[in-house]
C-alpha cells in the first residue's frame, strides 16, 4: 500500500480549515495545517509536501508570496500548488497562475470539489512535461510533430497560433491557464500574429472543431481549461 499523500495547507480562517482537514482524512491524505504565511513557508521548506494549498489573504506573508518563492526555489518549484480566492481577488488569482499555481478554488467551495482538483493535480504530475507525439481527443488526433489536427482522416486547417493554443490547452487538460499563458505559446518566431487577442485565437479554434465542441470550457475572469475526459 502506498503512503498517504501529504497536504500542507496554508489558511487562517479556522472552520475552513476544520471543513478542508476533515475532508482530507475521509479522502485518505494526510494533512497539515499553518495560520499564517510565515510559518506556512518554513512548513513547506521543512515538510516538502506532496501539494500545498494556499489561501491568498493570509496574515505575515500572503499567498501570492509564498507561491513566488516556492516557484523560484529549485527544491519547491515543482510541488503542486492549489489557490483559494474569495469572490473579488480574480487579478490574484490570474497572477497565482502565471506564478505556477495549478488550479485555485474559490470561496465560498465544496471541500469535495476541492478535493476531486487535488486529485487530478496529484495525477497530472509530471504528464504535461513529456508532452506526446499524438493526442487524442473525442474524434480528434493532434499530431504535434507535423502541426496536424484531423478529424478522422480529415485534415482541419490550423494556424500556427490555434495549434499552439490548443496543445497547451490538451497537454494541461483540466487545468486553468490564463490568457498571458497561452499568448506565451503563440508569442514566438514562427507565427505571424495578426490578433494577439487570446478570445479572438478561441473563438476560431471552436468554430473550426465544430458546433458541438464544448471541451474548451471559458472561466469567468480568468483564462480557459480544457476538460478531462
Amino acid at each position: 500500500m502506498s503512503p498517504k499523500k501529504r497536504i500542507l495547507l496554508v489558511e487562517d480562517e479556522e472552520d475552513i480549515a476544520a471543513l478542508i482537514k476533515l475532508q482530507a482524512e475521509i479522502s485518505g491524505y494526510k494533512l497539515h495545517v499553518e495560520v499564517d504565511g510565515i510559518n506556512g513557508m518554513r512548513a513547506i521548506e521543512r515538510e516538502k509536501p506532496d501539494l500545498v494549498i494556499l489561501d491568498i489573504m493570509l496574515p505575515g506573508q500572503n499567498g501570492l508570496d509564498i507561491c513566488r518563492k516556492m516557484k523560484n526555489d529549485p527544491d519547491l518549484k515543482n510541488i503542486p500548488v492549489i489557490i483559494i480566492s474569495a469572490k473579488g481577488e480574480e487579478l490574484d488569482v490570474v497572477l497565482g497562475l502565471e506564478l505556477g499555481a495549478d488550479d485555485y478554488v474559490a470561496k465560498p467551495f465544496s471541500p469535495k470539489v476541492l478535493f476531486s482538483r487535488i486529485k487530478a493535480v496529484l495525477r497530472r504530475g509530471k504528464e504535461a512535461e513529456k508532452a506526446p507525439k499524438i493526442l487524442k481527443f473525442a474524434d480528434f488526433t493532434l499530431e504535434v510533430d507535423r502541426y496536424l489536427l484531423k478529424k478522422g482522416e480529415k485534415i482541419i486547417p490550423l494556424t500556427l497560433s490555434e495549434f499552439g493554443i490548443l496543445r497547451r490547452l490538451i497537454t494541461n487538460s483540466g487545468k486553468v491557464l490564463t490568457r498571458n499563458q497561452l499568448l506565451d505559446d503563440i508569442n514566438n518566431d514562427d507565427a505571424f500574429i495578426v490578433d494577439r487577442n487570446i478570445d479572438v485565437h478561441i473563438a476560431s479554434l471552436r468554430k473550426k472543431l465544430g458546433p458541438k465542441f464544448e471541451w474548451i470550457e471559458t472561466v469567468r475572469g480568468v483564462g480557459y481549461r480544457f476538460k478531462e475526459e
